[in-house]
């Protein structure tokens, strides 16, 4: 039997095309964590509010890939268009 390693993430996201509709998807996306065994550690934002930075822990990769096709997630993307923020995602480790 094995067992998955939770997966700990940071997410630099760039929400300067929107700032306002960046931050109310990025409400709306963080809430849907919880679905997939995944919760937000830590959700930082600069003074300008244009990026945040999220460090988010998935208890397995299972669930980090579930979330990125929950279908809410995609359609609320989808959605915004344009105006979504842009992230980059790093998988990274406690030293």
């Amino acid at each position: 039997m094995t067992t998955e390693q939770a997966v700990l993430l940071v997410a630099l996201v760039d929400l300067s095309a929107d700032v306002d509709a960046g931050q109310r998807y990025e409400d709306a996306v963080l809430a849907l964590l919880g679905r997939h065994g995944g919760r937000v550690e830590r959700r930082l934002r600069t003074g300008d509010g244009e990026t945040e930075v999220h460090v988010i822990r998935f208890a397995a990769r299972a669930g980090l890939d579930a979330f990125l096709i929950d279908p809410d997630r995609v359609a609320l993307r989808t959605e915004l268009g344009d105006a979504a923020p842009v992230t980059r995602v790093l998988e990274v480790r406690d030293v």
